[in-house]
């Protein structure tokens, strides 16, 4: 992939006219020319803190937003004035810039991103919204092997193949949804079983979900999906592209379900009707 500004920020694919939604907001590697200029952050670490691949695992999602800069430009799930990375105790305590911190002018136009992105999606979730309540695939992924390459894995009982991240959502409005989705992802047969799906386990949802959640009150649902890397190398970055389309495929076909679940759970509430 091309680090330099021609580059486009973020890309918009799919038929919007249904009611669920993905996102891949830190699948990106890319950065733009004064960005790349200024990091110290070497390449393999950068990329054992992004996402990558998650874009092709919420592929068979009928809407989504696949955003190319790495969260080390701009992470677009922290809030505007944290979102670029001005220190190492921003960052993990990583080194990420040659001169910390990083001057003003970089930083400004990394937050330019920000608005941009959030402005867009602002404009096409408010056309999902004017025709009823609807669904947010934020799909992240996170690393199990922080302490090192031949290390053991983090244990299972606090690392999940999947974790739904429900935090900021109206459990007791949307609770049926959240059901159905994990009982529908759970239940799809992998290479290695039955795919390990809990709540809230190693994380909440963060930005990104709490904006849906304010902004469409009572109409937004976002669900913060973080996949274990299992179907990656985090060390290497080598992916395991069976595993890969097997986690597309068994997203994918939560879609149905939980859009029936929106219908019925909106229905009973206000007696609406959702594509």
């Amino acid at each position: 992939m091309a680090d330099n500004d021609a580059s486009p920020a973020f890309t918009w694919v799919g038929d919007w006219s249904a009611q669920l939604v993905a996102t891949a907001i830190h699948t990106g590697h890319d950065l733009r020319d004064e960005v790349r200029a200024a990091m110290a952050l070497d390449e393999e670490t950068r990329l054992r803190e992004e996402d990558p691949f998650t874009d092709l695992i919420g592929a068979q999602c009928p809407a989504r937003v696949v955003v190319h800069r790495s969260r080390f430009e701009v992470d677009l799930n922290r809030a505007r004035d944290e979102a670029v990375y001005r220190r190492p105790e921003d960052a993990w305590d990583l080194e990420v810039w040659r001169d910390s911190p990083l001057p003003d002018d970089i930083a400004r136009r990394s937050t330019e991103m920000h608005d941009a992105f959030y402005a867009e999606l602002g404009e096409r979730l408010d056309e999902v919204a004017a025709r009823g309540p609807f669904v947010v695939y934020d799909v992240h992924s996170y690393n199990h092997r922080r302490d090192g390459e031949d290390a053991p894995e983090g244990p299972q009982r606090k690392n999940p193949e999947v974790n739904v991240g429900t935090g900021p959502l109206d459990r007791e409005r949307w609770g049926a949804v959240v059901d159905v989705f994990i009982e529908t992802l759970a239940g799809r047969g992998t290479a290695g079983g039955e795919i390990d799906v809990r709540e809230n386990v190693r994380f909440e949802g963060a930005h990104l979900s709490r904006w849906v959640d304010e902004r469409y009150e009572g109409r937004g649902i976002a669900l913060a999906l973080e996949f274990k890397k299992t179907y990656m190398d985090e060390w290497t970055g080598e992916p395991d592209h069976e595993q890969i389309d097997t986690l597309a495929r068994a997203l994918g076909q939560t879609v149905e379900p939980v859009l029936h679940a929106l219908r019925v759970a909106s229905g009973a509430r206000d007696g609406g009707a959702t594509r």
